[in-house]
């Protein structure tokens, strides 16, 4: 999966919780979601983002739950979703999150 990990910023978030059963094929997405927002050089975005691996053996489908600074939650079906979807949706959320926060400054 090419994807660029520079616009990938964590400064809106929370904390992110990703669950997945690993022995489920439907899991590879939420896995490299997980490896996209776990890195060194994401994490380093906001150090006060918490992020979870929640590992099931029950066969349940991957989530992948995102709480924003303000409250407001972002929940993913992991099940019939890209990483690069995920990724897409999370980023302009955070996007927006982030111009709503410097409008709310500006003010």
């Amino acid at each position: 999966m090419a994807m660029s990990k520079g616009s990938l910023a964590l400064k809106t978030v929370k904390k992110i919780v990703v669950a997945f059963c690993p022995f489920e094929s439907n899991a590879k997405a939420s896995r490299e979601f997980l490896a996209l927002v776990g890195s060194e050089k994401t994490r380093m975005t906001n150090l006060n983002c918490e992020v979870t691996v929640n590992i099931k053996h029950d066969k349940s489908e991957p989530v992948i739950d995102v709480t924003f600074v303000d409250g407001e939650k972002l929940l993913m079906n992991g099940t019939n979703l890209t990483s690069k979807e995920m990724l897409s949706a999370f980023i302009s959320r955070c996007t927006v999150k982030e111009s709503q926060m410097m409008e709310g400054t500006k003010k």
